[in-house]
């Protein structure tokens, strides 16, 4: 979370994250890279006018009978992008290489790679391609197909790589059937057999069925796998096939839908939300300690304004003292002067305290002060109780125990202990009772939070916040389909 040498006023910083401004100069500057333009400008405006950067371009790799085809043609339907296949490109597409394929394959001659490449950079500079994203079944073949396409700019965002035995892709294999009426529509006699007699009937098996020919295709995958892999490496999930298909689209949707870490300069604003005692005050000095961001507590940030007796914090004290809300206007303009000294917006903050409802949430986001982390913890009312009613304070050393987690040390120290008014259950219940009234417009409005399950161990809950906050947000076009 490297935070830039000199910060750009919120505002600013606020504009570039959410239109992330450095991933499409970054992708502009790699196009003009490969493709060297005559006119640099002109190609960076078509490119504007053209490009859909948060369009798939998604590689389905596998042996045959791992499912490529039945994970492709899901997720084109799920994400309205283009399906392309050797299939596709030999008898549904028009191409000006088409027929020059066709011949070797009519010829049973292997087609080469320079002309599969050809017909892929072909199909993908379509504006549907462009528009919508692709999805490529079955590309590359191998490490030399993966070179030509990588030189001719086509570099997918995810490869997802399907696995089984060999044992269990042969034998599926042995099943597969295809229907010559609907442009090869495939069924399985065990997984997937329609329920139409007349479909039944006319189904036919493929001309490459034999377990020698499918032993020999397995043969030559593993051979090129270990070139492939080695080029995607770092955009390569693979997935076990040999499971219900259900699972296999659910694994496969959950990493396309990923978003690999940029090296754009990230400032964290993260914002803790939960109930009284869900722990966000560790959480947010664990937080803070290890990354060096501003631990910032609302109501610790009042008390500080009074304290210091700074104008504003006069206007604060008669609230505190009599134990009523601080009104939200005051509590914004003590909040903003924070959050807007240097050290917030060079090395970011954590907020909690703040805001408590939609309200507040809005004037914050109103400030330009907009979190771009936000985490709501859940945890039961009898843990809350348990953990807030039995608190207690030694008012000779200010020291802080616990009847269950902490006890007192000795039975001198036990028995002076005193509890907070504040940890009292009647408080404790009208808390946590103004905080669920509150939390679902909150949850609303901050449509891309995390949750977290404040009811385990802190180190736990640690180390999935901090892997919310280092990974990007999954993409919001496809998060949304």
């Amino acid at each position: 979370m490297d935070a830039p040498a000199r910060p750009w006023p919120p505002p600013l910083g606020v504009y570039a994250e959410e239109r992330e401004l450095f991933r499409l100069l970054q992708n502009m500057l790699q196009e003009l890279l490969i493709h060297k333009p005559d006119d640099p400008i002109q190609y960076m405006i078509n490119h504007l006018k053209q490009n859909n950067d948060d369009a798939p371009r998604i590689c389905i790799l596998g042996p045959p009978a791992s499912g490529k085809t039945t994970v492709a043609m899901w997720l084109c339907k799920h994400f309205d992008a283009i399906c392309i296949s050797q299939e596709t490109l030999l008898f549904k597409e028009i191409l000006t290489l088409t027929e020059e394929a066709k011949a070797y394959k009519e010829r049973k001659q292997k087609i080469p790679n320079a002309l599969w490449a050809n017909l892929i950079q072909e199909r993908l500079s379509n504006v549907d391609c462009i528009k919508q994203g692709w999805i490529l079944e079955g590309f590359p073949e191998n490490q030399e197909q993966a070179w030509m396409l990588q030189s001719s700019g086509i570099i997918p965002r995810h490869v997802v790589v399907l696995y089984a035995p060999d044992t269990v892709l042969i034998e599926r294999n042995s099943g597969k059937r295809l229907d010559p009426f609907t442009e090869g529509a495939v069924y399985h006699t065990t997984f997937d057999w329609p329920t139409d007699l007349l479909v039944q009937q006319r189904l036919v098996e493929p001309e490459d069925l034999s377990e020698q020919e499918i032993s020999k295709k397995l043969l030559e995958y593993h051979r090129n796998f270990p070139g492939i892999f080695q080029i995607y490496q770092k955009v390569l999930k693979s997935i076990n096939a040999d499971q219900p298909s259900v699972d296999v689209l659910s694994q496969v949707l959950t990493y396309v839908q990923t978003r690999h870490r940029s090296a754009a300069p990230f400032t964290p604003r993260i914002l803790f939300c939960g109930p009284p005692g869900s722990g966000k005050s560790l959480q947010a000095a664990l937080i803070a300690q290890k990354y060096g961001v501003v631990n910032i507590c609302c109501g610790q940030l009042l008390k500080e304004a009074v304290a210091d007796k700074t104008k504003l914090g006069e206007l604060v004290k008669p609230y505190i003292d009599s134990g009523y809300p601080v009104p939200d206007n005051l509590v914004m303009k003590i909040l903003a002067k924070r959050l807007n000294a240097l050290d917030c917006a060079t090395n970011g903050w954590v907020l909690y305290g703040f805001p408590r409802d939609i309200e507040q949430g809005e004037e914050l986001q109103k400030s330009h002060f907009i979190p771009n982390r936000v985490f709501f913890f859940n945890l039961p009312y009898e843990s809350i109780m348990e953990r807030l009613s039995q608190r207690r304070i030694d008012p000779v050393t200010g020291e802080r125990y616990h009847a269950t987690f902490r006890p007192a040390p000795t039975p001198k120290i036990q028995a002076r202990l005193r509890q907070h008014p504040r940890d009292t259950e009647e408080n404790i219940e009208k808390h946590v009772e103004t905080y669920y009234r509150n939390v679902k417009e909150l949850e609303d409005f901050y449509e891309d939070a995390f949750y977290v399950n404040a009811d385990q161990d802190p180190h736990v809950i640690f180390e999935f916040i901090e892997s919310c906050i280092i990974k990007p947000l999954p993409c919001k076009k496809l998060k949304s389909l």
